[in-house]
This record gives C-alpha cells, sequence and structure tokens, in this order.
C-alpha cells in the first residue's frame, strides 16, 4: 500500500489567514487557495467556482481592488505575482511562474532545478478565456490578451494580442 506522506493541504482557507483582504471580496463555492498568508487581496475582488489560488512558501501573489477571477482559474506564485485593479481574468486562465529547466538527458525534465519568475499584470488589463501567462511576463496597462492565447513575452501597454505564441494585433484606441 502507497502512503501518502504529506499534502499541500485542503485549499480551504479562513479570512483571517490571508496576508491581507479587502472589504467586499467574493469566494465562489469551490475556490481554494494554499498559503493564504502570502496573498493579499484589495476590495472588492471576486474569485470564481473552482478557482485556485496557490500560494507559495515564498513570494507574494497580489491583487488590486476590483479584480475579476474567473471559473477554474490557475495562479500560481511560486515566482510571484502582481495583479493591478480593476483586471479582468477571463475563466480558466493559467497564471504560471515556474518552470523547470531542461538539465540534460540523463537527468527526467521532473526532477531539474525550477527557474521563478514573476508575472506582472497591469491595471486595467484583460485575460481571456483559457489564456495561459508563462513566467517572467508583464502584461501592460489596458493590455487585451485573446482567448486561448499562450503569452511568452511581455505584452505592451494597450496592446491587444492573440494567438500561440501571443503577437500583437493593433492596440486599444
Amino acid at each position: 500500500m502507497t502512503r501518502l506522506h504529506r499534502s499541500h493541504g485542503t485549499g480551504s482557507f479562513a479570512p483571517e489567514q490571508f496576508r491581507a483582504l479587502g472589504a467586499d471580496c467574493v469566494f465562489e463555492p469551490g475556490a481554494m487557495v494554499f498559503h493564504p498568508e502570502n496573498i493579499s487581496l484589495g476590495h472588492n475582488v471576486y474569485v470564481g467556482h473552482y478557482a485556485i489560488l496557490k500560494g507559495y512558501y515564498r513570494n507574494e501573489m497580489r491583487v488590486g481592488d476590483q479584480t475579476w477571477i474567473g471559473q477554474q482559474c490557475f495562479l500560481h506564485a511560486a515566482g510571484g505575482i502582481t495583479i493591478g485593479a480593476r483586471v479582468g481574468i477571463g475563466p480558466g486562465v493559467k497564471v504560471i511562474t515556474s518552470v523547470h529547466e531542461e538539465a540534460g538527458r540523463d537527468r527526467a525534465i521532473l526532477f531539474s532545478p525550477i527557474e521563478m519568475a514573476p508575472v506582472v499584470i497591469e491595471d486595467d488589463a484583460d485575460i481571456g478565456v483559457n489564456a495561459v501567462i508563462l513566467p517572467g511576463v508583464t502584461v501592460g496597462r489596458g493590455a487585451v490578451v485573446g482567448a486561448g492565447a499562450v503569452v511568452t513575452s511581455d505584452v505592451p501597454p494597450y496592446a491587444v494580442v492573440a494567438g500561440v505564441p501571443a503577437k500583437v494585433l493593433r492596440y486599444r484606441p
């Protein structure tokens, strides 16, 4: 019989466990939060059904006022995540801040060292359904990331990007 030696927990949380928790935040049923002691949420933040806010034992996740995090999102803050105010994050979005290095063929990627890099999503940005934001990326103020895009490099302010990898299509007026 295989025994489970440890777990990252159940994802259940209490408001007093957060580093900071603004007024009028909404957590829909099924939302899970890990390491809330390293997560700060501003006022009037919405966290949708079955979203996972995965804080980490180091680094922080900071979310600004009036930000909307859709259903089934996965935000992993190993490298740190900063999300501005009035940001829309569509259902199913993944924000990843760590990746395994390629340490050579003689070592499984799973057991290779982990590189961490922060993700920043600036004020007033909008991230479309099922987009993926990779480590080290900054999404500029007022930028729009299209549905299903994979963002591998910085997005300029007010740019509209889409595709895999995401490319600038135009700039918002």
